[in-house]
């Protein structure tokens, strides 16, 4: 309790140039203010803010007001809701209308009621490390709830009763497990169970909000809790139901991995290796690509007379699922081509075997790969969950040579821009054509030469795409211009 104590005065002193102003400016207009929600738990936990989250008994008019006067910029999005925004430096701060909700019970979004106390606005808040407020400028700590206590315990409670407050808002059962999954926190008893016989209340969540929470917790520091407890409580049944369809029964003989489990295991060691992506981490294609990577088993899970089980072409049902999922959570086209690109390549390395491939397959890799190799790379690396260090250790060892002849051959052959020798004018003049067809099937001939043979110079791309159309009967091309 004396740690978090001090580490809340450490942090007030670095906030007091902004928290000291706005309270005496609040006050001095005969308002109330106070620090409240995140910025107050992370201040426990000896974590910095510079984005800040204040209530008032202010109404948003006069709130604007008063900032107008103290920030360099402002504005009023969230002004239905009572929040105002405002900038300044390095600062930027929301301030909000105390707020009493009401909700309909099909719908996520509340009637907007604004309050006349600080505690009730807390007792509407949705965990009680989230209830807690400093009041400005005298930095009294408001705590009716046991924030401070739960904090130490690494515990997540709601202020009242759970199943109240997700009958009214059910996207805070989604929040339980983003927390849980930030903060490393254990989720109380009564708190599981609520999520557990509610969960079917996520449904009138809008994708959109679904997939927002779900972002923030694959890339939380610690995806798997928050991944557990949804599966635990039937909440990802509803929202990301390929996760709990990997709980495939065993067979008698033990002979293939618990799929589930693999799967949270490659997605931690995903995260272990974010550090070889040029932007580092967190990475959301690169984990949810783990997350998602074998979710074809399941219908492509086939027992062999011998009592082995195969997956044969998980790799493209896999693909397609997850395309599907993330449309469904409405994920950017471009979101949605990365991981399904991932999830369709994660198995090419093993084609690899010692070594035994040639450059031109090495070419087809990255090319497939595409601007997603740097990713495939922390992927495959990252399927590995063998126990075996022999095994580990030689899948390692092989798949840095892997690595090593692609930069070798990048540096010869700039593999990441690989195009034919003579682009679609070029051929249209070689072979007296104009555009049509016959151009793409040339452009493609030339480009599968280019994989298997390297760089061509021009001459010989001009020798090896004319040979190419006799073949295919066309008609003679022109004679070359000696001046050329």
């Amino acid at each position: 309790m004396a740690d978090a104590q001090r580490a809340v005065a450490e942090e007030l002193d670095r906030l007091g140039p902004v928290i000291d102003e706005l309270g005496e400016l609040f006050t001095s207009a005969g308002h109330e203010l106070a620090l409240v929600g995140g910025p107050v738990r992370d201040a426990m936990l000896g974590r910095q803010h510079n984005d800040l989250d204040l209530t008032t008994s202010a109404r948003p008019d006069e709130t604007e007001r008063l900032l107008k006067r103290w920030a360099e910029a402002t504005w009023d999005m969230g002004r239905a809701f009572g929040t105002i925004g405002s900038r300044k430096g390095p600062w930027q701060v929301e301030i909000t209308t105390y707020r009493s909700e009401s909700y309909d019970p099909s719908s996520r979004k509340p009637d907007v009621d604004f309050g006349d106390s600080l505690s009730g606005d807390l007792g509407r808040r949705d965990f009680t490390v989230n209830a807690m407020a400093v009041r400005l400028p005298d930095r009294t700590l408001e705590d009716p709830y046991g924030g401070v206590v739960d904090l130490a315990h690494r515990l997540l409670r709601t202020p009242g009763r759970p199943e109240d407050s997700f009958s009214d808002d059910p996207l805070r059962m989604m929040r339980a497990a983003r927390f849980a999954a930030q903060l490393g926190f254990t989720v109380a008893p009564e708190v599981v169970a609520a999520m557990t016989s509610m969960a079917a209340r996520i449904e009138i969540i809008s994708a959109e909000r679904v997939r927002d929470e779900l972002v923030k917790l694959v890339c939380a520091p610690y995806p798997r809790l928050g991944l557990a407890l949804l599966v635990e409580t039937g909440l990802a049944d509803l929202v990301l139901p390929e996760l709990p369809a990997l709980k495939l029964e065993r067979d008698e003989h033990h002979r293939h991995k618990d799929v589930y489990e693999h799967t949270l295991t490659v997605l931690e060691q995903a995260v272990d290796l974010e550090e070889r992506l040029p932007g580092g981490g967190p990475d959301f294609v690169s984990r949810f690509a783990a997350l998602m990577h074998d979710v074809g088993k399941p219908r492509t899970r086939r027992f062999v007379d011998d009592g082995t089980v195969t997956f044969h072409h998980h790799d493209v049902v896999g693909a397609k699922m997850t395309r599907k999922r993330m449309k469904a959570l409405r994920f950017s086209n471009e979101q949605i081509e990365a991981v399904g690109r991932l999830v369709e390549q994660h198995l090419r390395f093993h084609g690899y075997g010692t070594g035994e491939w040639t450059d031109s397959a090495v070419r087809r890799y990255v090319r497939d790969a595409g601007d997603q190799l740097d990713r495939l790379h922390v992927l495959t690396r990252a399927d590995c969950t063998t126990r075996n260090k022999r095994k580990a250790d030689r899948l390692r060892r092989t798949y840095d040579d892997l690595e090593e002849r692609i930069a070798r051959l990048s540096e010869q052959e700039e593999l990441a821009a690989i195009r034919p020798d003579l682009d679609g004018n070029q051929i249209m003049q070689i072979l007296g054509i104009g555009p049509g067809r016959e151009v793409g099937a040339a452009y493609h001939h030339l480009l599968e030469l280019r994989m298997d043979r390297g760089p061509m110079d021009e001459d010989e791309a001009r020798s090896a795409l004319l040979a190419w159309w006799d073949e295919r009967g066309g008609p003679a091309a022109p004679a070359s211009d000696p001046a050329s």
